[in-house]
């Protein structure tokens, strides 16, 4: 199934399905949908943060910010294994030749999708390894997929809870991977990837005030904990602020507050 979607106006998405028959099409704009957000309704996250003293300003310069997720939730998952602990730009070259070697192609429009989690488990993970995955990885990312292949693990399921932690039963598979999947294949908002380097490096710096510190995880869980179910969007709009021109949180037991116009904010 093909896809295309592209925005004519301001408020307006449009999509179009090319497939085999109606309800296919259908699904496919549905996935799309939920890849784009576009159904998501973020008026309580606006009017509740948009004069926050952290993530204000890019919740009243940046409304129309989503959280970035994949149509098919196994490319999450499989995509999350290749990005472990190693430089993004070269995870993508890793998720690259996965998709040249092992994926399924559209003879029609000429596009490539990843494989599915059947073909994945049915490979030698050394064929992985030769994608520039490490042994470890590789032969993590062959058993999440043969879990996932057999039924054992649930993609899809609306326990996304349950999911998350059968997941981090996985060896090789921990909180980070988990986050990102809950993030990007389940589209929850109350989730966030606090290993993530990115969000290390940032909160490192917005808490110690100097370049080149970094928080930890534990950091980065409670400097967003405020937020609760919009963690993960908030945390979004975080990274597309300097840490250094927001509002630098002060401890308060174990919770953090910042100042607002003369008040704090737990």
């Amino acid at each position: 199934m093909v896809v295309r979607a592209w925005q004519p106006g301001r408020d307006l998405v449009c999509f179009r399905a090319e497939a085999e028959g109606a309800d296919d099409a259908r699904e496919a704009i549905g996935r799309m949908r939920f890849a784009l957000s576009v159904d998501d309704d973020l008026s309580g996250f606006h009017g509740r943060f948009r004069d926050d003293p952290l993530i204000g300003d890019s919740v009243r310069r940046r409304p129309w910010l989503r959280l970035p997720r994949r149509p098919e939730p196994f490319e999450v998952l499989a995509w999350a294994v290749t990005e472990q602990l190693i430089e993004y730009r070269r995870a993508v070259g890793i998720q690259r030749r996965i998709v040249s070697g092992l994926g399924r192609r559209d003879e029609a429009s000429g596009l490539s999708d990843l494989p599915d989690a059947a073909a994945v488990s049915g490979v030698a993970p050394a064929r992985l390894e030769a994608a520039g995955l490490s042994a470890s990885r590789a032969v993590a990312l062959r058993r999440v997929s043969l879990l996932v292949a057999r039924g054992s693990i649930d993609l899809g399921s609306p326990d996304h809870e349950g999911t998350c932690s059968k997941l981090q039963t996985v060896p090789g598979i921990g909180r980070w991977t988990a986050d990102v999947f809950a993030v990007g294949g389940q589209g929850r908002y109350d989730a966030i990837p606090a290993g993530d380097l990115g969000y290390l490096k940032w909160c490192g710096r917005l808490l110690r005030g100097r370049p080149g510190g970094f928080a930890d995880e534990e950091e980065v869980r409670e400097l967003f904990a405020p937020y609760g179910p919009w963690a993960a969007l908030a945390g979004a709009h975080a990274l597309r602020i300097s840490p250094l021109a927001a509002a630098r949180p002060r401890r308060a037991g174990t919770r953090w507050s910042a100042p607002l116009r003369g008040r704090s904010r737990a």
